[in-house]
């Protein structure tokens, strides 16, 4: 059969529709007729470039149009691959929290009556947390964009070359500040950057000074940079304030668990004016960014006009303030993100062994491993832990069959063999991920 047989072969769309609204009664004639026209014009191109096309498989094929339609793209993942910040799963686990349905005094005054400010509902618990007060935008990028578009468009940003990271997205430190606005001058080299460096490059055009934590990435052997201390007595030397951008916002202090990450207050005891991190990482909430120090500071970031195109919207405060008092609260296991990192190595040996029994007859080991943080956090840091192993036939298909499952599981494949770590499933899960493990094809 030619091209122009097979194209006049196709049928209508009246004719497709009569059909396939007898079965999707509920779908509009309008979403109908675009589905059934899109998946014609798809057969149409592979006609034309000549491939061979099942006309029965349309109908079909435009149905499965219409579920995926249907079907919320946003759903629940189990994450069995044992990276707690895992980015493309969303970072941080969010905590429970029941969202407030219909109307709510996101920015009312319940006292006055008059208008509120939206930020008052996680202000309480900043200055609680931090012991300074503080501003919430939409993530840390914004953070860093409006501190730098405030306090230093058209003047100098003092920052280590050391510093200039590109983070996640391709997210570049100098890209950022060139469109703020703001100066980059450059000190010392990419490995060693002393005190002096930055007290030489003061001058009459100098805003600020910046220092970038470099929150995924190391730089190990003949290296130096001065304390966050002198950077702090240099700028009150000068008049110049220190903005430090910590990007990861733990608020915890880890090292017991081995996370060793510098915490937000202990930034600013050193006397830093001002600190930016994010929410959803080792703070363990949703996706924000935070501004918090100098109370003058922080006042005039909030009267610049960007901070209204970047401020947080009420489902994001509500659970922002859900994890800001649990981490007041000290309620650690209250966020997942924190409930994952605090299991020890033996109690995740349990879980897994205990979960093994459960999927006989498949051959299931439970080998020694590592978890890491992720999510641009905390990097060669590793957690151990225990991983259940399988060895499929075809592990690729496996792995990519669990993705297929509902809900969706997202494990690792590591020489040869399929990996699932515990440490980031929740134990509610468990049985769900087990079904999955039983539905497999061996």
């Amino acid at each position: 059969m030619d091209i122009a047989e097979a194209l006049r072969q196709l049928p209508s769309v009246d004719e497709v529709l009569l059909t396939i609204t007898a079965r999707w009664p509920e779908i509009p004639r309008g979403v109908l007729v675009g589905e059934i026209r899109a998946s014609l014009e798809e057969y149409r191109g592979l006609i034309r470039a000549g491939q061979p096309v099942e006309m029965k498989r349309l109908e079909a094929g435009i149905e499965g149009r219409l579920r995926a339609l249907c079907t919320p793209s946003l759903r629940r993942v189990i994450n069995a691959t044992g990276v707690v910040l895992h980015t493309n799963l969303g970072r941080a686990p969010l905590p429970p929290f029941t969202p407030v349905p219909g109307y709510s005094n996101l920015e009312f005054d319940l006292a006055t009556g008059k208008r509120g400010r939206r930020d008052v509902h996680v202000l309480g618990l900043i200055e609680r947390l931090f012991g300074h007060t503080g501003i919430v935008v939409n993530n840390n990028a914004a953070a860093v964009y409006l501190a730098l578009h405030e306090l230093a468009a058209g003047y100098e940003v003092i920052v280590s070359r050391g510093e200039l990271i590109e983070i996640g997205d391709g997210f570049r430190i100098p890209e950022i500040m060139q469109r703020s606005g703001a100066i980059l001058r450059e000190v010392g080299t990419t490995n060693r950057t002393r005190i002096e460096d930055y007290r030489n490059a003061v001058n009459d055009r100098t805003r600020l000074i910046l220092r970038v934590h470099p929150s995924n990435f190391r730089i190990s052997g003949f290296t130096a940079r001065p304390e966050l201390s002198e950077l702090a007595s240099l700028g009150k030397e000068r008049g110049i304030p220190v903005y430090e951008d910590l990007g990861s916002g733990c608020a915890v202090d880890l090292r017991a668990w081995g996370v060793d990450e510098p915490s937000v207050q202990a930034s600013l005891e050193q006397g830093v004016d001002l600190v930016s991190f994010s929410g959803d990482k080792l703070l363990g909430g949703a996706q924000a960014g935070f501004l918090v120090g100098n109370t003058r500071l922080v006042s005039r970031l909030r009267s610049n006009p960007m901070f209204r195109a970047l401020r947080v919207d009420k489902l994001i405060c509500q659970a922002l303030e859900t994890t800001l008092r649990a981490l007041l609260l000290e309620e650690w296991d209250r966020l997942p993100a924190l409930w994952m990192i605090r299991q020890t190595a033996d109690r995740i040996r349990e879980r897994a062994l205990a979960l093994a029994g459960k999927l006989a007859p498949l051959p299931v080991e439970v080998v020694p491993g590592q978890s890491v943080i992720g999510g641009g956090s905390t990097p060669e840091q590793a957690l151990p832990t225990w991983l259940l192993s399988l060895k499929p036939p075809d592990v690729v298909a496996a792995e990519r069959a669990l993705r297929q499952m509902d809900p969706p599981v997202v494990a690792r494949i590591e020489r040869d063999r399929l990996l699932l770590d515990l440490r980031t499933v929740f134990p509610e899960e468990e049985p769900l991920l087990a079904a999955a493990l039983q539905a497999l094809s061996w």
